[in-house]
């Protein structure tokens, strides 16, 4: 009998649905499932719209620090987007031929969007093959939505009661599963990995929580301007009551810059990519990062607090000021309010065990297991139909 066979379809534009992607793919595997094939739509179907537009994106963080904010003017000016307007026609051709030619090749049982691909559920509706939509965001956005998905995975109760409120979906196709996260990170929640392990030949030291010295994360690459940066580290430094892991990702140039610079302070540790990042994160009284869904997901499987500094306009803007609203995340729009704000959460323990009382509050359980178990129902009950 052949194995089944599963489509994951994601994008480059940040690490957000490649990591979700993978997240799913390490469930389907943990369940036996190995054919599961991981497409980069956009990079296979438009290589040259894609190369552009993931620069502009990357770009967009930097650009609006100086006013120049076109990727929130177009998130803003399409969220209404219904798939059949003129817009959401357009959006919805992108990389449908591609995707038909990979569909005859491939030929998956199901596949799933990590990415607001309304070519997929065209395509899979012609094909008769179902498609379901993990959303990597807290608050909704019309490109996720067509009338053609069979499933939607979101990550709150209040995104699924918005889908229905705007007939987006019916109830019946909506889970509720929170954002899908990497193994490691669930491993960690659950007690499993207490090795605290080398990253790259470095290592944090494991004190103790209520230590004076507690451990503030930063991902460095959540910056748009280095010097807003280094004027944090500062602060942070000199009020005296934390340690430092910044985190500068697959950026070499952001690395060589913050070893540089503070390498030698015995309070500040610098990374570059670091595979088991769930290891240093779960050490941290607190993480400084931008608003992207699965980073966010990440700290709450962790019940770790997270401040936000000056969130980028769009899905960033709207995840931050979801979750602060529920207590969860700190926004910040200045360097000293965020050092202000974080000396705060560092000297006040019960603030900071509030917030991870909040955070629990937010976590619907293990998404990928949710969201696998799922899809193999619906792939069982198609099965049941057809016989």
């Amino acid at each position: 009998m052949r194995q089944l066979r599963i489509m994951i379809l994601t994008a480059g534009y940040g690490e957000g649905h490649n990591q979700v992607s993978r997240a799913v793919e390490q469930e389907f595997a943990a369940r036996g499932i190995k054919d599961v094939f991981i497409v980069d739509l956009m990079k296979e179907a438009h290589p040259l719209l894609n190369s552009v537009s993931t620069k502009l994106y990357l770009k967009s963080s930097l650009t609006s620090q100086y006013g120049l904010d076109l990727y929130g003017w177009s998130y803003y000016w399409t969220r209404g987007t219904r798939p059949g307007s003129s817009l959401g026609k357009y959006f919805n051709s992108l990389g449908k031929r591609k995707l038909k030619a990979l569909l005859s090749q491939v030929s998956p049982d199901i596949i799933l969007n990590t990415f607001p691909f309304g070519a997929a559920a065209e395509a899979g509706n012609e094909l008769d093959v179902p498609v379901c939509t993990v959303i990597t965001d807290y608050t909704l956005h019309g490109r996720w939505t067509h009338p053609a998905m069979s499933r939607y995975y979101v990550a709150t109760d209040e995104l699924k009661y918005d889908m229905e409120k705007k007939a987006f979906a019916s109830a019946q196709q909506i889970l509720v599963t929170g954002i899908p996260v990497r193994r490691g990170f669930v491993l960690r929640n659950q007690g499993a990995g207490d090795d605290r392990g080398h990253y790259q030949q470095q290592e944090i030291p494991s004190g103790d929580r209520a230590h004076r010295n507690k451990l503030v994360m930063l991902s460095a690459g959540s910056f748009g301007v280095p010097q807003q940066l280094e004027e944090i580290v500062r602060r942070l430094l000199a009020a005296g009551n934390c340690r430092l892991a910044i985190v500068c990702g697959r950026n070499e140039r952001l690395y060589a810059r913050w070893s540089a610079m503070f390498g030698g302070n015995p309070k500040v540790e610098i990374f570059g990519f670091v595979p088991n990042i769930h290891e240093i994160m779960a050490q941290a009284a607190c993480l400084v990062t931008k608003a992207g869904g699965v980073t966010l997901s990440e700290a709450i499987a962790l019940r770790v607090p997270v401040f936000i500094y000056k969130p980028f306009s769009g899905q960033e803007k709207e995840n931050a000021v979801y979750l602060a609203g529920k207590g969860a995340a700190t926004i910040a729009e200045s360097a000293p309010e965020l050092s202000r704000q974080i000396s705060r959460l560092l000297d006040n323990p019960a603030e900071e065990m509030g917030i991870r009382r909040r955070m629990s509050d937010l976590c619907k359980g293990v998404a990928a297991e949710k969201i696998v178990s799922d899809m193999l129902e619906l792939l069982e009950s198609r099965l049941r139909v057809t016989v």
